[in-house]
């Protein structure tokens, strides 16, 4: 639960980094499972769920800002 509120306490550009930095390190991890050099496939459904977190907030925020 604590990765959740280190993920709120960001600031937006933060967020979008992070997003970015975390979508490449998936495709990273798509390729090495492709080429069987991956050894926690694991990691592939932690990233996504990470990436998933932070487009979460993200949308959290744009909801807060449009309903002031």
């Amino acid at each position: 639960m604590a990765e959740i509120d280190d993920i709120r306490n960001m600031n937006d550009q933060d967020l979008e980094e992070n997003l970015d930095s975390m979508r490449k390190d998936l495709m990273n991890l798509r390729f090495r499972t492709a080429t069987m050099q991956l050894t926690d496939t694991n990691e592939v459904k932690r990233t996504q769920r990470k990436i998933a977190r932070i487009m979460t907030v993200i949308r959290e925020r744009e909801i807060s800002e449009s309903s002031l």
